[in-house]
C-alpha cells in the first residue's frame, strides 16, 4: 500500500482583535512560526514503526488547513491532530473517505474523543500508537471495517526501545526546528494539561545514548539542525539531564526544551546546558505570585511552592546565558484584572527574554474541562476549535470574559512592543555579563 502520513501543526486562533494585535507583534508572530515549523514526531514515529513492503510519504496540510492533492494517491492516510484543529482534520478526512481512500486517525483529542472520530475516520487510535499501528496497517490492507484500536490492549510502550523516527521522509521541506523527544509525561500532573491524558503514565526517560542516535540521523537530513526536544519537562532528573548535556556538548548544535522552574536549582546543570548549546528554556511559570496556582497539580503544589523563588531562580538560569521563555496562564481562578498588570511587571523586574501568554483552555479529557463543564463554565462546550490557548472559552471566577479578553489586548500589546521587548532583552545581556564578571576572578 501507499501510506501517507499527514500533519496539520501551527497555532490556530479565532479572537479577531488579538489576530489582529499578532499580526503586528514580534513575540506572537515569532512563536507562530517555530510552532508552524515543526514537524509531527508522532507521525514520524508510526512511520518507524510500520511494517516493511509499504510506500510512505509525509505531508502537511496546507495553511488554509485543506489537504494537498498527492495525498489521495494513498491507500491509507494517518492524521493527527490537537483539539483546535479536529474540526479542519475531521473536514479532510471526510473528503478523503469520499475519494476511496481510508483513514486512520489518532492524538490527544481523538484519545479523549475516539467515538466521535469513529464517525469520520475509518480506524480510531486511543493512546500511544507505535505498537497499534501495525495492527492498524494490517487491518487497512484487509480492507477490514472500521474500528477502534485501544493501546491498552496492545503491549505498553517500553521508551528505551523506540525506534529511529523517519526523519527521511521529511524531505527538504524548510523547517527551522526538528523534535527530539527525551522523555515521557510530567511528574506534576496539573489539571490544565492535555498530555498527562493522553500518556497517562507515570513519567518515562529515554536512554542518552538513543536520544543522540536520534539527533544523528537528523544531521544526515540537515547538516546543523536546530533541535527542539518535544518534552512536557525535561530536567526532571537532574543526573540523567546532566549526562544528556554531556553527550551533546560534542555535537555543537543549539537546542530548546521545555522545563520546570528547578533547573535553578543546580548550577553545575546550566553551566553544562550553556555548554551543551541551549538556547532558550521555556518554563510554565502560570501566575506570578503563588495564591492562583494553589491545588493545579494533581499529586504536587511544586508551582505554588516555589513561586516565591521564581524572580531569583529565573535570573540565576538568564545568568549562565540560557534564554528562559516565560509562560503565564491567564484565566487562573485565582486572577483578578490586576494579572495583567503583575505579569508585564514581572516580565520587566526578571527581565524576561521571552514571554508567552495563554488563556485557561479546557482541554476535553482534564481535571479542568470536567470542573468547568460541572460548574457551567464552559461558555460554549464542544466548541473544539476554541481549544487554542488564545481564546476565551470560560467564565473566570475572578473576573468576567469579557475583562479577560480585554485584558490579554492591553497585555498583549505591551509586552510585544518594541520597546518592551528591546527592554528585557537588553536587560538579558546586561545581567549575564554582570553574572559572568562576578564568576571569572580578577587576573
Amino acid at each position: 500500500m501507499k501510506i501517507g502520513f499527514l500533519a496539520l501543526s501551527g497555532i490556530r486562533a479565532h479572537d479577531p482583535e488579538l489576530l489582529a494585535l499578532g499580526l503586528t507583534l514580534p513575540g506572537f508572530v515569532n512563536r507562530s512560526k517555530a510552532i508552524a515549523s515543526l514537524p509531527s514526531l508522532g507521525l514520524l514515529y508510526l512511520a518507524a514503526c510500520t511494517p516493511d513492503g509499504h510506500d510512505l510519504e509525509y505531508f502537511e496540510a496546507e495553511a488554509d488547513g485543506n489537504e494537498p492533492s498527492d495525498v489521495y494517491r494513498c491507500d491509507l492516510v494517518a492524521i493527527s491532530t490537537f483539539s483546535a484543529q479536529v474540526f479542519e482534520a475531521y473536514a479532510i478526512a471526510r473528503r478523503l473517505r469520499a475519494a476511496g481512500v481510508r483513514v486512520a486517525m489518532g492524538g490527544l483529542h481523538v484519545t479523549v474523543l475516539p467515538e466521535e472520530a469513529a464517525a469520520v475516520a475509518d480506524y480510531v487510535i486511543v493512546g500511544e500508537g507505535e505498537h497499534v499501528w501495525p495492527a492498524v496497517v494490517e487491518a487497512a490492507a484487509r480492507r477490514d471495517p472500521p474500528r477502534i484500536f485501544r493501546a491498552a490492549e496492545f503491549p505498553s510502550v517500553d521508551v528505551a526501545h523506540l525506534p529511529v523516527p523517519r526523519y527521511d521522509l521529511l524531505g527538504t521541506r524548510p523547517y527551522n526546528r526538528f523534535t527530539v523527544q527525551t522523555s515521557r509525561g510530567c511528574p506534576w500532573r496539573c489539571d490544565f494539561c492535555a498530555s498527562n491524558v493522553m500518556l497517562g503514565q507515570r513519567y518515562r526517560k529515554r536512554r542518552v545514548a538513543d536520544v543522540i542516535r536520534d539527533i544523528e540521523a537528523i544531521m544526515k537530513v540537515r547538516a546543523h539542525p536546530f533541535i527542539e526536544f518535544a518534552d512536557d519537562n525535561t530536567f526532571v532528573d537532574k543526573t540523567w539531564g546532566k549526562e544528556l548535556c554531556r553527550q551533546l556538548a560534542p555535537l555543537g548544535l543549539h537546542w530548546f526544551t521545555e522545563t520546570d522552574i528547578s533547573v535553578a536549582d543546580d548550577p553545575e546543570l546550566l553551566e553544562l546546558m550553556r555548554t551543551a548549546g541551549c538556547r532558550q528554556v521555556l518554563i510554565g511559570l502560570e501566575s506570578p505570585a503563588g495564591g492562583p496556582l494553589q491545588g493545579i497539580e494533581a499529586k504536587s503544589n511544586f508551582k505554588a511552592r516555589t513561586a516565591g523563588g521564581y524572580l531569583d531562580a529565573l535570573r540565576r538560569i538568564q545568568a549562565h546565558g540560557v534564554t528562559v521563555n516565560g509562560c503565564f496562564i491567564l484565566g487562573l481562578d485565582g486572577h483578578t484584572p490586576q494579572i495583567f498588570e503583575e505579569v508585564l511587571a514581572f516580565a520587566r523586574k526578571v527581565p524576561l527574554y521571552d514571554v508567552q501568554i495563554t488563556v485557561l483552555t479546557a482541554f476535553p479529557g482534564t481535571p479542568l474541562y470536567e470542573r468547568l463543564l460541572r460548574e457551567q463554565r464552559i461558555l460554549d462546550p464542544a466548541r473544539w476549535d476554541l481549544c487554542t490557548l488564545f481564546d476565551v472559552n470560560h467564565e473566570p471566577r475572578g473576573m468576567s470574559a469579557r475583562e479577560l479578553k480585554e485584558g490579554i489586548y492591553w497585555l498583549t500589546e505591551r509586552l510585544y512592543s518594541d520597546e518592551c521587548t528591546e527592554f528585557r532583552r537588553r536587560g538579558f545581556f546586561t545581567h549575564m555579563r554582570q553574572a559572568r564578571r562576578r564568576r571569572v576572578p580578577a587576573a
